[in-house]
C-alpha cells in the first residue's frame, strides 16, 4: 500500500508512528510542512521536518514531543551570556548539530529535499520524508499589540507570544512562487490513500496545500483522501489551533474544519466519539464521516486511529 501523509509537527509525527504500527509493510511518503522554518544564529531550522525525523527515528523528547531526548543547552547559555538571542527559542546542543549540517549542505548548493534525505540516512525513520518545497516559504501572522499592527514569524507568535493575542491573518509568505519539491506530486499521483493527520489545518496542512500544485494534485488524485480531526469537543487536542482557525474565519469544531477542507479535497473525515453529533452535518457536506476515539494516548491507540482512517478510505473507494 502506498500512503501519502501531509504532516505538520508533533501531531503529524505521532500519528505517523501509529500508522507505521498499523501497516508496517506500507510504503509511506510524508510531505512535511516547511512554513514553520526559521533562520536562527545563521542556521536553517526546520522544526516540523525534524520532529518527524526524530520521532520516527527514536530520538525525540517524548514528553515535549519536540527536540532531542537527553538534550543539554550549553550553547544556548553561552549565547545568552553574550547577549545574543532570541532566548525564547530553545535550541539544544544536539539539535544544533542537525541545523549546522543542514545549513552547510544548503550553502554547498544542495536543495532542502536532498539535505533532508541525507539527514534521514542517519535516523532511518522508515518513511520517505519530503519537504513540501525546496523554496523558502515562511508562515507569518498579522497581529495587533497596543494599537499597533505588525506581522511576526509564526514561531514568534506560537513560541514567544504563545498565541496570547488574536491572529488577524495568517500568510504563507513565498508560497505563491514556490514549487513542490521533487517527488511530491508524483507520490500523490501514485498513492493508494492520502491522509491528513490531526495536524494544524491552517499552519501545517494548510501551508502545504498553499504551495501551487499540491492542492490540485490531492483534489485530482484517484486515491481516497481521509482526514482526522485535530479538534475534539470544540477544542484543539494540542496547541492553539483555535487561534489561527479564527483568523481564517473557521469555528473551532470538528465539523467546521471538515468543511474548511471541503468535499473537493476530502472524501472521508474522522471525528472523535464525543463529536458523534457532527457526523450527519459533515456527510451533508458531501464527506463520508465516522466517529471513533481520536486521542493519541499511546502508540496502540494511535494505530487504531490509523486503521480507522484506512478502513474509511476502503469504504469510500468501494
Amino acid at each position: 500500500m502506498r500512503i501519502v501523509v501531509l504532516a505538520g509537527g508533533i501531531g503529524g509525527a505521532r500519528f505517523l508512528r501509529g500508522l507505521k504500527r498499523a501497516v508496517p509493510d506500507a510504503e509511506i511518503t510524508v510531505v512535511g510542512n516547511t512554513g514553520d522554518d526559521i533562520h536562527l544564529f545563521g542556521l536553517k531550522v526546520c522544526p516540523d521536518l525534524d520532529t518527524v525525523m526524530y520521532t520516527l527515528g527514536g530520538g525525540i523528547h517524548e514528553e515535549q514531543g519536540w527536540g532531542r531526548e537527553g538534550e543539554t543547552f550549553a550553547v544556548k547559555g553561552e549565547l545568552a551570556a553574550y547577549g545574543v538571542g532570541p532566548e525564547w527559542f530553545g535550541l539544544g546542543d544536539k539539535d544544533f548539530a542537525t541545523h549546522i549540517v543542514r545549513t552547510q549542505m544548503l550553502g554547498a548548493g544542495y536543495p532542502l529535499s536532498a539535505v533532508t534525505e541525507a539527514l534521514c540516512a542517519r535516523w532511518q525513520p522508515g518513511v520517505r520524508l519530503l519537504p513540501m518545497s525546496d523554496d523558502r516559504v515562511e508562515t507569518h501572522v498579522a497581529i495587533e499589540v497596543d494599537g499597533e499592527q505588525r506581522a511576526v514569524h509564526f514561531q514568534e507568535y506560537w513560541v514567544k507570544l504563545r498565541a496570547s493575542v488574536d491572529a488577524k491573518a495568517v500568510v504563507a509568505v513565498g508560497a505563491e512562487a514556490a514549487k513542490p519539491a521533487p517527488g511530491v506530486l508524483e507520490a500523490i499521483a501514485a498513492a493508494d490513500v492520502v491522509l491528513f493527520p490531526p495536524s494544524n489545518p491552517v499552519v501545517s496542512v494548510g501551508t502545504i496545500l498553499a504551495v501551487p500544485g499540491i492542492r490540485e494534485a490531492v483534489a485530482a488524485s484517484p486515491a481516497p483522501v481521509v482526514g482526522l480531526s485535530p479538534i475534539v469537543g470544540d477544542a484543539p487536542v494540542r496547541g492553539m489551533a483555535d487561534k489561527v482557525l479564527a483568523a481564517v474565519g473557521v469555528e473551532s469544531t470538528a465539523a467546521a474544519v471538515a468543511r474548511h477542507y471541503g468535499s473537493g479535497l476530502l472524501d472521508g473525515w474522522l471525528v472523535d466519539t464525543v463529536d458523534a453529533g457532527a457526523v450527519a452535518g459533515v456527510e451533508e457536506a458531501g464527506i463520508a464521516c465516522r466517529a471513533v476515539p481520536l486521542m493519541m494516548t499511546d502508540v496502540d491507540a494511535t494505530a487504531e486511529m490509523a486503521r480507522a482512517a484506512l478502513a474509511l478510505a476502503e469504504e469510500v473507494r468501494a
